[in-house]
């Protein structure tokens, strides 16, 4: 069994990646922390490179998943993330798409079996951390319901790693986000969030200072080119993605080593002494 560190996030899309633990990934793996992304799919049901929808004429969703893993492989090297894998599954689409009947879809696998390739996943490479999303999958996506319900059942099956969270956008942060552009005259009803999105800022454990790698989360983002549209974050001024790219939240799920109750290091009590 290696003691090396090592961190492993478990996403449900190529560019899932890069907003809510880019900045983790890319600070440990500057610290030699050896850094492993799984992800379960591989975006079929994302824009096609003309801009076609998924269910419009010219929308090939074979070529649309082979895009996305390259520019998946291309953020995956910004961030310096050591191992790539891929599950291989087919994306499930957002929630009420026709997509979400598919036998194959991601979301209609037997969650013990897509848990048991994670669980051999966590067995080889041993994280003391692992991190995905919480129980509604951040926003409600089935792929990311789907990645959570594996993740604690692999978590399980394999009895890895020492310490698991969830990623978080605290409550507070989307109220500043949202002040932040009224104050700038900045006009974005595309970007119109439910008063209760985000995470309540008591629930969260973890808030970790990633604003040395805002560029490169930033150049992450634009490597996934083929879905800039629906990637809000890129429309916004460069100021307002330091705000959001600054800092990354989560919410730790379960811990078996000694660790504060508040903290701003995923690997706290886990580095040697």
């Amino acid at each position: 069994m290696s003691d090396e560190l090592t961190l492993m996030a478990v996403h449900a899309h190529p560019d899932d990646e890069v907003l809510g633990t880019g900045g983790v990934l890319a600070r440990y793996a500057a610290e030699g922390v050896r850094t492993v992304l799984v992800t379960c799919t591989n975006g079929e049901q994302g824009d096609d490179g003309d801009g076609a929808k998924p269910g419009e004429p010219g929308h090939d969703a074979d070529r649309v998943a082979r895009r996305r893993l390259a520019e998946l492989e291309e953020s995956a090297g910004l961030l310096g993330i050591r191992h790539l894998e891929l599950l291989g599954y087919r994306d499930s689409g957002m929630a009420g798409w026709s997509a979400n009947g598919h036998p194959e879809a991601f979301a209609n696998v037997p969650v013990e079996a897509a848990a048991r390739r994670l669980a051999e996943l966590m067995e080889r490479y041993r994280p003391q951390v692992a991190v995905t999303y919480d129980e509604n999958g951040g926003y409600g996506h089935p792929d990311h319901i789907q990645a959570h319900r594996i993740t604690m059942a692999a978590a399980e099956l394999s009895g890895v790693p020492a310490k698991l969270y969830h990623t978080a956008v605290p409550r507070s942060g989307v109220a500043r986000l949202a002040e932040h552009l009224r104050a700038s005259g900045l006009d974005m009803p595309d970007l119109e969030l439910p008063d209760d999105f985000g995470t309540p800022d008591e629930l969260i454990t973890s808030v970790v200072d990633v604003s040395a790698y805002t560029a490169r989360k930033r150049k992450a983002l634009q490597a996934h080119a083929s879905q800039g549209e629906n990637i809000f974050l890129l429309r916004l001024p460069e100021e307002v993605q330091r705000l959001v790219l600054g800092t990354e939240a989560f919410v730790r799920h379960s811990c078996h080593v000694q660790a504060p109750d508040r903290e701003d290091d995923l690997f706290a009590g886990l580095r040697p002494a």
